[in-house]
């Protein structure tokens, strides 16, 4: 739970960034909580709708090498400001949904690398160390 709420913050300032800061011209957010609320509906569409896509287009998906999953998340976006109340999240087209969730996945990831090297603790050193079948280091 903790690990879900900590994603679901990241991505509500990833969204508030983009939406405010970054793509100003195509993208609208009214204010943190609109962001709060959009990154709620992404992770609910991305776990309940966004897997049946991606089963159902599974062949055009291979055929393109997966950049058809780019198309499910455009629509993902398309679908969370349609589904946002009251107007609070706005996207003024197919290519800012588009662009919009290319950044996203890209800020999202970066945030959550730089929260994860900082909250998690490193293995204790107790003289131990493991090898591949190459005789890098593993651990």
């Amino acid at each position: 739970m903790k690990n879900f709420i900590l994603k679901l913050f990241i991505n509500s300032i990833s969204v508030f960034v983009l939406a405010k800061y970054i793509l100003t011209g195509g993208v609208h957010v009214e204010s943190f909580g609109y962001a709060v609320i959009v990154a709620l509906v992404l992770a609910l569409l991305n776990a309940s709708v966004r897997p049946l896509l991606v089963l159902f287009t599974l062949p055009v998906t291979v055929l393109t090498l997966g950049i058809f999953i780019l198309i499910i998340n455009t629509a993902m976006i398309q679908l969370a400001a349609w589904l946002v109340p009251n107007g609070g999240f706005r996207v003024d087209g197919w290519w800012w949904a588009f662009f919009f969730s290319i950044l996203l996945s890209f800020l999202n990831s970066v945030l959550e690398r730089f929260v994860r090297n900082t909250t998690q603790p490193s293995a204790p050193d107790n003289g131990v160390q493991i090898f591949d079948k190459d005789g890098n280091r593993i651990a």
